[in-house]
């Protein structure tokens, strides 16, 4: 088989790539695709940033573009932020024109930017997919010999028509001129003939039916000024024929762009106005232009306005400008259209921008602030709440560490843990009901922040307190949701925590980027007061404390290390505890409900075994009177009773039911293995890396601390060095 010349398959493919696009037409051929695509050709910039949101889709609340953001970083959660913009989106469609700029607020590093560039990626993305065509059109000039000069000074009128130039080769093109603005090729139709136009294309009733929900920009909107020149004076040379017009005409499909600037543009914070108009010249096309063209003034406008119509601007920091250079966004977002030198330009264009919450209190005491808002649409994007969501941020950080340093497991929770500590406020208990409002003011910042995370209730609470927490839980989220100080507004930001991430790599007194290693970069990073507000706020009932915090980590790390080391030790199942609760459950309903159990070998009816059942009760501390103890046992049995209720069909998980119960069974069996754990360590201290001897035979000790480090290897993810840290870790801090 011969292969193809690689020069040959690229251009082959390139070439049934150009073919498929579409990418250029003859203006009857884009009447086509009008037809058989009317909704998508004749959309909004808002519409058509709303269909892409639409196009990649979703997952629940979130919106899936923002996961497959090419070059930018994913953005993690801010679920909430992306519905708002998409419902703002839909809205500017409904309405006929984008009447607000959409701007993010919110603290430094709370994924503003990130959030908009992947908007700006989406759009580009999509618009190289089939569903998101859009086109726009160039002025093309044959040379002499193909027009037989029919485009002489008023040469033309009684010549014959030589059909569509759009697709000549270059050799037959003197002159091209683009359409600046990317104007869209309806707008080539006089504004007062298009409704009837689109009628004569579509028919009436999906003409009509369409012509109601059309933009602004396509009903009244005009070609941009040298777009209006040519059009004229071709009009002119041809004696009015239009259709002769129309042949000059080469509809070319476009493409977004952020790097070329075609349709999206992001603004940094300038001083200069962002549209100019001047004089089109040195263009070494000018010199080709037919002589009824060659004598017009012909004008350019130019600028980020211009670049981003059709698209998007992103305003990146907007209220780092001063006010006074972006007051023509009030005329823009009013009326769709702007001013620019001599000309009225029409804008068809998304307005985006970020700001920080510094700004946006600075520009609220503006005078003309009330001007400013009504062509605002304010969306908040505070600070992650959740552990899991912020872990998510950090898990792409440590896939570089991992290539130069291993990293042991629980790195990311304990940084997201400490940075979503520092954002909380304390629930107020004046704005929850008679009942509940003392159990949240009982919250401390780390049981508040397993609650917002998984929904996890303080095992110290009864079973109704926390069947309460559990239902006032939107309540709790949303307390601040609308005040000027809301939550998640103040503390540790993302990019701030990614420095502490990588100092604590850098750190040689740790063999592994671990948990300790982060939080002694924590206790260096807290000192830094002059640096950080939300360092200095005063602390209140145990929030704010970003020093303590350090030591709440601390110990909820050495709880899940204890159960991970526990656990690796080999000497029992974990399952072991939820047969324990089950027999337990099972005997005191044979108790209450006062019958026997049939034993599976004899066939004989028994008694409850009250042996178990004392047991279980005098480890789990259960009430020692006959009429607590009674109640206590209904109590029981009611909660399994509502777990099945709320999980049909699924067998009952005893450790969720009852986690109270299960870290009492945990806590006092491994206290009975307090020694075990102490011969263990004494032998990794003594005998090395494994806990093993080599040339010699093995201990009960040496065996048991090599099988623990290889536990804790291939059951938690830890190599021999972490997991050696992990244990002498918890030797020194519960077990000394």
């Amino acid at each position: 088989m011969t292969l193809e010349h690689p020069i040959q398959s690229l251009e082959r493919s390139i070439h049934q790539e150009f073919e498929l696009t579409r990418s250029l037409l003859t203006f009857e051929e884009y009447l086509e695709v009008l037809r058989l695509n009317p909704e998508s050709q004749l959309r909004s910039s808002a519409g058509y940033a709303a269909d892409m949101m639409d196009f990649f889709g979703k997952d629940g609340e979130r919106f899936r573009m923002f996961d497959e953001s090419t070059s930018s970083r994913k953005v993690v959660g801010q679920e909430a932020v992306q519905n708002q913009i998409y419902r703002a989106l839909r809205t500017f469609e409904r309405q006929g024109y984008n009447n607000k700029l959409i701007l993010l607020h919110g603290p430094n590093g709370s994924a503003k930017s990130s959030i908009l560039s992947a908007m700006l990626q989406g759009l580009e993305r999509y618009s190289k997919t089939t569903e998101g065509a859009m086109y726009t059109f160039n002025w093309v000039f044959p040379i002499e010999q193909v027009t037989k000069g029919t485009l002489g000074l008023g040469g033309g009128a009684k010549s014959s028509r030589s059909g569509s130039f759009a697709k000549l080769p270059d050799s037959d093109v003197a002159a091209r001129l683009p359409s600046e603005l990317k104007d869209h090729p309806l707008l080539l139709v006089p504004a007062d003939k298009r409704r009837d136009f689109l009628i004569s294309v579509l028919g009436e009733k999906k003409a009509s039916e369409l012509w109601e929900r059309l933009p602004l920009a396509h009903r009244q909107g005009d070609l941009n000024h040298r777009c209006k020149e040519v059009q004229q004076a071709l009009l002119k040379n041809y004696a009015g024929d239009y259709r002769r017009v129309l042949d000059h005409v080469q509809v070319e499909r476009l493409f977004f762009s952020k790097r070329y600037r075609k349709g999206l543009v992001t603004v940094e914070p300038q001083l200069h106005v962002d549209a100019q108009y001047g004089l089109l010249s040195m263009n070494r096309s000018l010199s080709q232009l037919p002589p009824s063209l060659a004598s017009l003034n012909l004008f350019t406008v130019a600028g980020d306005l211009i670049d981003g119509n059709r698209g998007a601007i992103e305003y990146n920091d907007l209220l780092k400008r001063p006010i006074d250079s972006f007051k023509y966004l009030l005329v823009a977002c009013e009326s769709g259209s702007v001013n620019v030198g001599q000309t009225i330009v029409f804008l068809d264009t998304l307005f985006l921008g970020s700001c920080n919450e510094l700004q946006l209190d600075a520009f609220k005491e503006f005078p003309d602030f009330t001007s400013f808002k009504a062509r605002i649409e304010l969306i908040k994007v505070p600070y992650l709440l959740s552990i899991g969501e912020e872990r998510q941020i950090y898990q792409e950080e440590l896939k570089q560490v991992r290539h130069s340093k291993f990293v042991a497991p629980h790195t990311d929770w304990t940084i997201a843990a400490w940075a979503v500590l520092t954002r909380l406020r304390k629930p107020n208990s004046m704005n929850f009901p008679p009942g509940v409002s003392s159990i949240v003011a009982s919250l401390s910042p780390l049981d508040k922040a397993k609650l917002l995370d998984t929904g996890e209730a303080p095992s110290g609470l009864s079973t109704e307190d926390r069947k309460l927490l559990k239902a006032n839980l939107k309540r709790i989220r949303d307390e601040y949701l609308n005040t000027p100080y809301y939550e998640g507004r103040t503390g540790a930001s993302a990019r701030e925590m990614k420095s502490v991430l990588f100092a604590a790599a850098q750190n040689p007194d740790f063999p592994a980027l671990s948990p300790l290693a982060v939080l002694r970069e924590l206790e260096e990073f807290v000192k830094r007061t002059s640096e950080y507000e939300f360092l200095k706020q005063d602390v209140r009932d145990g929030f704010h404390d970003a020093v303590e915090f350090i030591s709440t980590i601390r110990n909820d790390y050495l709880n899940t290390v204890d159960r991970e080391v526990r656990d690796s030790i080999g000497l029992y199942d974990q399952h072991q505890w939820e047969e324990f609760i089950r027999k337990y459950v099972m005997h005191i309903s044979l108790v209450l409900k006062k019958e026997r159990i049939k034993n599976p070998r004899t066939g004989a009816l028994e008694d409850p075994d009250h042996t178990l059942i004392g047991e279980f009760e005098k480890i789990i501390e259960a009430p020692q009177s006959e009429g607590e103890l009674t109640a206590f046992r209904n109590s029981i049995i009611s909660q399994i009773g509502a777990w099945s209720l709320d999980h049909p069909n699924v067998p009952v998980v005893y450790s969720k039911v009852f986690p109270e119960y299960w870290k009492k069974l945990e806590k006092h069996y491994y206290q009975s293995q307090k020694e075990v754990l102490t011969q263990m360590h004494n032998a990794l201290l003594l005998y090395g890396k494994d806990g093993s001897r080599e040339g010699e035979g093995f201990e009960e000790s040496e065996k048991l601390a090599r099988t623990t480090i290889q536990n804790l290897v291939t059951r938690y993810g830890y190599d021999a060095d972490s997991a050696r840290e992990v244990i002498t870790f918890l030797m020194k801090s519960r077990y000394h």
